[in-house]
């Protein structure tokens, strides 16, 4: 029988699922951030809309990505101790690109016509390509396949020079980095950046930019790209993570992290049209895949001796940790061709116990992935009047979301948006358009515009500036202090209340009533956030139940170059905050260390930037990894361990235990001897947990390593996450941190639930199926994800017999899904008639039993 997807019910392989999910989270987290008027740290849903971009809704057609068994370069170096001669890589590119040929070669003998869009043969083997259902059945049942996997989305991670050299940001607006290592640079390390495109030519960056690739266009032209809709908006992301590395000699002094080394521009992610048709910024999992296949090897010539350094991933794919997704077996491959991935954590803020919000590529053991970490010292606040007439609905002190502080007290007419637009639709973003009337006249010049934050507040400002306002009220969502930053076209005051206030205030003016705000100079106040991970910056756990992010590192409002040019004629600069943002300081970090130190390798180098971090006290493991990067004390560790994080998996009643293991690696030229011990507070004691190290104390000659085994055993149930740190203690240096997690079992772990046919009996149709839907995966308490990481339909005749896997899908998130069921086989002969029963087996990503559920219907 083929089982054809209904199109409206759910795209492809379910993506629908996943687009779904990423609504119902992000409204839970809202409410798990917070934090209020009342004091308190800001909501994760506070920064929605100014970290990254806005995630439009995409259909990415029937693509899929095909994983064969064939080995890649990657896996043919790694059979041989990580050497090969130019001769031996080429042959070995060629072999993996041939069993891509043969595979699409046999398929089309059976009718099946695959055209590839992107082929992979170094980091892993396989291709990406629009397949129809039937192709994807066959594949699945290949013996060359070892999956295929949907195509998903992803997202980028997050004015003039002359208000900088000028000193006219307010506190908390932005920040400068303050990673460094005396003496180095990073000069001669080439990282490769996986992002946007990037402005090449600005100021900042002259120099330090080589030629790069356009994996979105297909061509050599990386450069950031203009909307096809409005020429002044800009690819900006590329461009700010360029400048964050590897920016040198900007105003007042202000300079990247590395700024001696050259960046790499891969463009994975650009303008392209979205569901709607209308031009949106993202990228997709194929496209991310295909820009790690030219990191490893720049001039494609099958060759991976000329391999970026550092891969630093300027996207993330929402909500999709799965350490077996094509991206994270790419990153993998990567790590074995000595280029070390560093990946954004994302920026979905908060989750439960369990799986959290990572994001992809994130997810992959293999990645050093990065959370962001709020270090601003001050922000500002303003005192904020909104009244008509003799009456105020808003009074009170509120932070300053821009970088524009006001020099004086300023009292101004509130003005709204065109009649002719909902003024209640918070969802869209307000173009310029939407501030002038129909003659043409601007309804906000000199006066205050009251205006809603959209889906990207910091545009929906600039557009209101360019129309004259002198001042921004943005209602919606509250916006953290500093929150949109530094923006050259947000030159002007900007602040945001509640959506009950704006509201209040649009209901006066249509009654008529002049509307006025008053809005005090700026003061400067503590940050309530210093030293904390930011709200914004996704928790783990990945789907494989393994601690991420790894460590983290700053995040929030850090200056930056922006491309094109200001109305005065200088650069463009700006801040930039997320996830993303504090992956470009690691990756930075990490080309100032492999200059430093350059025989480390790839692992060695990322077991030093995660282990030698230092913990930020009221934060989780789940929260910030090892800890908070700490450049100064990597630069003279002796030794390093992998993995760089440790999980337990569940535990499920007293007498639970589980063993996994370290690998310590002497990276100086003296023996070390080192031990393993749990810090006192984290033994387990009254939390009933105990661990045994095996063997306790090593000794380990110069490059060499070594490997200890940690049992853990539980003396107790418990009902909540332990977590807590391993030292790896040295002689004469400082020790290495290794953070451990145990997870609590679910009651009941439901991953197929609220199964239901349309009908129990029918007969045979291709045009009218009967349609099977069922809930996968599920979100339990506390924003707990657990997803599918691999979903068989299978057919039972009416004697019983197995009539084989009609399909298999792999990496689901919780959602529901639908599929039309036509009456025929997998090789699509019409089935006889008869009672037949469908077994639907639900596999989760970490450890636990497969859910299971039948359906029962009759052929007629």
């Amino acid at each position: 029988m083929r089982i054809r997807l209904r199109r409206r019910e759910a795209p492809q392989l379910g993506v629908l699922g996943a687009i779904a999910l990423g609504a119902t989270l992000l409204s839970v987290a809202a409410g798990a951030g917070g934090a209020g008027d009342n004091g308190g740290r800001v909501a994760a849903s506070a920064w929605r809309g100014l970290v990254g971009s806005p995630r439009e809704q995409v259909a990415v057609g029937q693509r899929v990505i095909v994983v064969l068994n064939s080995p890649s370069l990657a896996d043919q170096i790694a059979s041989v101790g990580g050497r090969a001669t130019e001769a031996q890589q080429r042959r070995w590119t060629a072999a993996a690109l041939a069993a891509d040929n043969l595979l699409i070669a046999r398929l089309a003998q059976q009718g099946v016509l695959i055209r590839p869009e992107f082929r992979y043969a170094r980091v892993l083997t396989g291709f990406s390509a629009p397949l129809d259902p039937r192709a994807v059945a066959l594949l699945e049942h290949a013996p060359e396949v070892a999956g295929v996997y949907p195509v998903r989305i992803v997202y980028p991670a997050s004015i003039s020079s002359a208000m900088i050299e000028q000193g006219k940001l307010a506190p908390g607006a932005s920040d400068r980095t303050d990673v460094t290592l005396p003496g180095f640079n990073g000069r001669g390390v080439t990282i490769a950046l996986l992002d946007t495109g990037v402005e090449a030519n600005h100021p900042y960056l002259l120099g330090q930019v080589g030629e790069g690739y356009d994996v979105v266009d297909s061509d050599t032209d990386p450069r950031a790209s203009a909307s096809p809709e409005d020429p002044s908006r800009f690819e900006r992301h590329g461009t700010q993570m360029a400048g964050l590395v590897v920016g040198s000699e900007g105003p007042d002094k202000l300079n990247g992290i590395a700024r001696g080394a050259s960046v790499l521009p891969i463009r994975v992610a650009g303008w392209q049209r979205e569901a709607s048709g209308r031009w949106a910024v993202f990228g997709r999992s194929d496209q991310l895949v295909a820009g790690l296949e030219r990191a490893v090897d720049p001039n494609a010539d099958g060759v991976a001796l000329d391999a970026a350094r550092i891969a630093l991933v300027g996207v993330a794919e929402p909500f999709a940790a799965f350490e077996d997704s094509p991206g994270a077996r790419a990153v993998a491959g990567a790590l074995r061709l000595d280029t070390l991935v560093v990946a954004p954590a994302g920026n979905d803020g908060f989750a439960g116990p369990g799986y959290g919000s990572i994001s992809g590529p994130g997810g992959s053991r293999a990645a050093l992935t990065v959370g962001a970490a709020d270090l601003r010292t001050a922000s500002s606040t303003v005192h904020l009047v909104l009244r008509a007439g003799l009456g105020s609905f808003f009074d009170r002190q509120v932070p300053l979301a821009g970088a524009v502080a006001p020099q004086r007290n300023l009292f101004l007419r509130l003005a709204a948006l065109r009649r002719g637009r909902d003024p209640l639709d918070q969802a869209s973003t307000p173009k310029l358009t939407d501030f002038f009337d129909e003659d043409g006249f601007s309804l906000v010049a000199g006066r205050a515009a009251l205006v809603p934050a959209g889906s990207d507040p910091a545009y929906a400002a600039a557009q209101a500036v360019k129309a004259g306002a002198s001042a921004v009220v943005l209602y919606g969502d509250t916006l953290p202090g500093g929150g949109i930053g530094l923006d050259e076209g947000v030159t002007v005051p900007v602040v945001s209340v509640p959506g009950w206030a704006g509201r209040a205030v649009l209901k006066a003016l249509d009654s008529g009533r002049k509307s006025l705000v008053s809005m005090g100079k700026a003061r400067r106040a503590g940050s309530r956030d210093e030293g904390h991970v930011a709200a914004f910056s996704s928790r783990g756990l990945a789907f494989d139940g393994f601690v991420k992010p790894d460590l983290v590192a700053p995040g929030v409002g850090l200056l930056t170059a922006d491309p094109g040019r200001a109305e005065d004629g200088t650069a463009r600069y700006s801040s930039l905050s997320g996830s993303s943002a504090a992956a470009a300081v690691v990756a930075g970090a990490g080309a100032l260390l492999a200059q430093a130190r350059p025989d480390l390798d790839a692992s060695a180098l990322k077991g030093l930037l995660a282990g030698t971090t230092h913990r930020l006290a009221r934060e989780s493991v789940a929260a910030q990894g090892a800890g908070e990067l700490d450049l100064g004390a990597a630069y003279p560790a002796e030794a390093a361990a992998l993995p760089t994080t440790l999980s337990f998996g569940r535990a499920r009643q007293a007498g639970w235990h589980a063993t996994r293991s370290l690998v310590l690696r002497n990276l100086s030229r003296r023996p070390l001897r080192m031990r393993v011990t749990a810090d006192v507070r984290d033994r387990g004691g009254a939390r009933g947990l105990v661990f045994a190290f095996a063997p306790a104390r090593v000794r380990i000659a110069p490059g060499g390593i070594a490997r200890v085994y940690i049992a853990a055993r539980a003396l107790s149930s418990t009902t909540s996450p332990i977590e807590g740190v391993f030292s790896v203690r040295l002689e004469g240096s400082a020790p290495i941190r290794v953070p451990w997690l145990v997870t609590v079992r679910p009651s009941r772990d439901r991953l197929l639930s609220a199964l239901r046919l349309s009908a129990a009996s029918f007969k045979p149709s291709d045009n009218a199926p009967a349609v099977l839907s069922f809930q996968a995966g599920r979100i339990a308490e506390g924003v707990q994800l657990q997803p599918v990481a691999r979903l068989d339909l299978a057919l039972r005749g009416p004697d019983g017999a197995k009539l084989g896997v009609l399909a298999q899908l792999r990496d689901l998130l919780p959602g529901r899904y639908a599929f039309g069921i036509t009456g025929r086989d997998a090789k699509g002969d019409t089935l006889e008639p008869g009672r037949y029963r469908l077994l639907l087996t639900a596999y989760p990503t970490g450890e636990g039993s497969p859910g299971r559920a039948r359906v029962t219907f009759t052929i007629r």
